[in-house]
């Protein structure tokens, strides 16, 4: 006489059963058990790919704004004694601006800065009169630890957004980083949220490189249209 099977190995071999019936309805209609799973798994990796793909086509590559040589790419005004030394620009005479020849609306900006902590430099975007930059006609990241107004000093959007945080730049390289859509404006210090605004002021325009006082110098500087 048979031993009487458990209660366990009874729903065992049920399940066992459905998932036999379900892997013939399968083949029948062609799926099979591979192209099941697979054809999940490949789903997803689609979904996903076309996730990243989206996230790419709102921005254009990186642009380098110099290239480690010369100043032939810029449009220069003011007074400030440019010049390319060991693959970096930098002055130390006031006052004077170099200015992109292509405008830019929405876009993503990032670059590195050496400046003394007297230093006045900093990146002005959205330019809207070219052979006059200010704070006037357009927007300025600020690059000036001991700014006498503090809420323009480093990090700051002047006269738009006072710094969230102190992030002291003198004497050592900054990475800056901005970022300009629509009327959403960030900026950031080493990767630190240092502004954040919405004002829309001003549209499209160059970008400028700033020299307003003591030594301030710039490399890596990079660009990408958003979309």
């Amino acid at each position: 006489m048979a031993e009487p099977i458990s209660l366990r190995d009874y729903q065992r071999g049920l399940a066992a059963q459905l998932a036999g019936q379900q892997l013939r309805q399968l083949r029948r209609q062609g799926r099979g058990l591979l192209s099941g799973p697979a054809g999940l798994l490949c789903t997803g990796v689609g979904t996903s790919t076309s996730s990243q793909s989206a996230r790419a086509s709102t921005s254009e590559a990186w642009t380098p704004l110099f290239n480690g040589k010369n100043l032939d790419n810029w449009d220069r005004t003011g007074n400030a004694n440019w010049r390319v030394v060991d693959g970096v620009i930098e002055a130390d005479m006031p006052r004077g601006f170099l200015l992109t020849r292509e405008s830019y609306d929405d876009f993503e900006l990032r670059a590195e800065i050496w400046a003394t902590p007297e230093s006045n430099g900093g990146v002005l975007f959205r330019i809207t009169n070219p052979k006059d930059p200010g704070i006037e006609n357009g927007y300025e990241l600020n690059i000036n630890d001991k700014r006498a107004d503090q809420s323009g000093r480093t990090g700051a959007i002047v006269n738009v957004a006072k710094p969230l945080v102190q992030v002291d730049s003198g004497n050592r390289w900054t990475t800056i980083e901005i970022t300009a859509q629509g009327a959403h404006l960030t900026a950031k210090l080493n990767g630190v949220v240092t502004a954040d605004v919405n004002d829309a002021k001003y549209g499209r325009g160059p970008v400028s490189l700033q020299a307003a006082g003591g030594l301030v110098r710039y490399r890596n500087v990079q660009i990408r249209r958003l979309k």
